[in-house]
């Protein structure tokens, strides 16, 4: 999933970056409890709780950090394991902002598959989207407020 706002490289990494922020973009995000100092360099982690009808808490590890270019996260809760994945790309007029999760189910049953296919994939395309645009609001609002 991809999308071009008009700002640069710097200014979406940076505000990608903003914990302090994520509550108003990141999909179901309620609250952020915990930041390592070293976030978002490689081995940092950043812990946060979703709202009642979410994923609980979630655990993001960086696997690999690249300045103005992007991260790799390994991202856990209680349902899933996997990798998510975020670039910044120079794009006419702007940025291009990538994001993209894979994923495995923890607790597996026959059933895991069809309910992964109908139930779970849905729901992790229809979170990226909201989170990327909300992203781009907030790109947008620190833009007129002067920040960034």
């Amino acid at each position: 999933m991809a999308q071009v706002f008009p700002r640069s490289v710097h200014e979406a990494e940076t505000c990608w970056y903003d914990t302090a922020g994520w509550p108003r973009w990141v999909d179901g995000l309620r609250r952020v409890v915990l930041i390592d100092p070293g976030w978002p360099q490689a081995g940092a982690e950043v812990v946060w709780e979703s709202g009642p009808a979410g994923r609980g808490r979630v655990r993001e590890r960086v696997v690999e950090h690249v300045p103005l270019a992007g991260q790799t996260v390994a991202v856990e809760d209680d349902s899933l394991k996997g990798r998510q994945v975020v670039s910044f790309d120079p794009a006419d007029g702007g940025v291009e902002v990538t994001l993209a999760v894979e994923y495995a189910i923890k607790r597996r049953s026959p059933l895991t598959p069809v309910v992964d296919l109908l139930f779970v994939r849905r729901a992790m395309a229809t979170s990226l989207t909201k989170t990327l645009a909300r992203f781009g609001a907030e790109l947008a609002e620190s833009r007129q407020s002067g920040v960034g």
